[in-house]
């Protein structure tokens, strides 16, 4: 039998029957489920040293265990002295198997090494039940190795799912495990 995460596992056995309830879904297909996790790392430095892209590709595919890519800017902006063509930072998206690995890490483990932690915020929603919020640096995850960290980088995560309204986003995200800070919306 081919490994299941674990995430994967509670979604058909706890998270499908609980939403079913919630919502009064008359088929369990109509139980929004997610579809990728989108990560995104700026790295403003990148314009004066071009290692560092190169440094942001190696951790984030430490942290999701799938190789980054560079983002590209696509257009000229002399205040930020930036060239249309130069990279600017990396990016990674991850479905499947490896997305779910990731959200079981995110939520267990590197949430809770936050310092000040008191919950994400819920207001990151976007109207179709997607969500996004910030990390504010990539060392609360632990396949990091603090002591070749040359410049702290925060990260964006989106959270695509097929939820309708944010409602249903939210109770799928809650029922994942994600710390939100108003528990009861």
């Amino acid at each position: 039998m081919k490994h299941q995460p674990r995430l994967h596992k509670k979604y058909y056995k706890e998270i499908v029957p609980a939403l079913t309830k919630k919502f009064e879904y008359k088929s369990v297909m109509q139980v929004p489920k997610l579809t990728k996790i989108a990560i995104n790392q700026g790295i403003g430095a990148a314009l004066t040293d071009k290692k560092l892209i190169d440094v942001g590709i190696a951790e984030m595919g430490a942290i999701t265990g799938q190789k980054a890519v560079p983002t590209i800017s696509k257009r000229d902006v002399s205040n930020f002295k930036l060239r249309k063509g130069n990279p600017i930072g990396v990016r990674v998206t991850l479905r499947g198997e490896k997305m779910y690995e990731f959200l079981d890490r995110l939520v267990a483990v590197a949430l809770p090494r936050v310092r000040d932690f008191r919950g994400i915020n819920d207001k990151g929603f976007d109207g179709r039940g997607n969500y996004t919020f910030g990390v504010p640096e990539q060392l609360i995850f632990p396949e990091i190795e603090i002591d070749k960290v040359t410049m702290i980088n925060g990260m964006d995560i989106t959270i695509v799912t097929t939820a309708k309204t944010d409602a249903e986003g939210f109770a799928l995200l809650k029922e994942f495990g994600l710390p939100f800070k108003n528990q009861n919306k």
